[in-house]
């Protein structure tokens, strides 16, 4: 291939920038006014080294001198969540008149907040762990669950991200939601409010929505959807409630879709597989999808009976 002239260059350069110039959301100049992506990964990993002290850790790490290490960690997190809550900041318009000394101490404010969180977001993750070990028979002890599970590093930055949220912080808790997204498959709003003892079985392809309330020990497994009826509206939905609120004791089977802002799923209820529920279930309920005949060649699987007892079922 032959070498390109400098002219060619020159040209491409000035079809790029005349496209700069057209004033969209996509051209936008300020990058000092975006936090750096990745910096707020290296800042996730980060505190997971400081949550999961025996687990996270890099080559240096002591145990021996464990307050050392764990010092020199927090500090550096803390120095760089500040930066990016610095940068953050300017996104949102009640910080337009603020310097940058002044956005300094806003974000020092809301990093001494975090980290003050740290024990209550291990308290949570712990009884994530704990669900999850009592809840998958395939577990064989929690360190294998806290190595190898999705759910429990969806349900951890999840934790992480919940708090920042609460702290009104931009761009940053979603930016760590989709990071561990495009991890684990698991996609959780980190405005949605989980209650303690999560269990996420497998979890490829779950979706949390950002108005989603969950209770205590609810258990949901991989594919379910907890989202909304219509988001055609677009912008004039936000900060309607949209998505349903699971009370405690909950099981979500794979593949259930539950939606819609009005929408309660009672405590201590069943929805099953596949199952797409848009409207209220009363507690102590189970929702299943009406058995479907099978045909294998000349032969037929009878259809299994459902269960009789006074547990309310709504059979779809």
């Amino acid at each position: 291939m032959d070498e390109l002239e400098f002219n060619e260059v020159e040209e491409v350069v000035e079809l790029v920038m005349n496209d700069y110039n057209q004033k969209r959301e996509l051209d936008v100049m300020t990058m000092f006014h975006q936090p750096d992506k990745t910096k707020v990964v290296e800042i996730v990993n980060k505190l997971l080294r400081i949550i999961f002290p025996g687990f996270y850790r890099d080559e240096v790490y002591k145990i021996f001198n464990m307050r050392h290490s764990l010092s020199a960690l927090v500090e550096d997190v803390m120095y760089n969540m500040q930066k990016q809550i610095v940068i953050a900041l300017k996104n949102d318009p009640k910080y337009e008149s603020m310097n940058e000394g002044e956005l300094r101490k806003v974000a020092k404010d809301i990093t001494l907040q975090f980290f003050t969180q740290i024990p209550r977001i291990r308290s949570f993750i712990d009884t994530d762990i704990q669900a999850t070990f009592d809840g998958d028979p395939a577990a064989t002890s929690k360190n294998e669950i806290v190595l190898s599970y999705p759910g429990i590093l969806a349900s951890t930055v999840h934790r992480i991200s919940h708090v920042l949220w609460e702290l009104n912080v931009p761009l940053i808790p979603r930016m760590m939601s989709e990071y561990v997204h495009s991890e684990t498959g698991i996609d959780i709003h980190p405005a949605a409010t989980i209650g303690k003892y999560f269990f996420i079985d497998h979890g490829t392809g779950i979706v949390v929505g950002s108005t989603t309330n969950i209770g205590e020990h609810v258990k949901i497994y991989q594919g379910v959807t907890l989202g909304a009826l219509s988001t055609s509206a677009g912008q004039r939905l936000h900060g309607v409630k949209r998505h349903p609120t699971i009370e405690d004791n909950v099981t979500i089977y794979s593949g259930a879709s539950v939606l819609g802002g009005k929408t309660v799923i009672g405590h201590d209820s069943i929805i099953g597989a596949n199952a797409f529920v848009t409207s209220s279930i009363k507690p102590e309920s189970r929702v299943t999808i009406q058995n479907q005949e099978l045909h294998m060649g000349k032969d037929k699987i009878e259809k299994e009976e459902l269960p009789q007892d006074d547990t309310w079922f709504y059979v779809i």
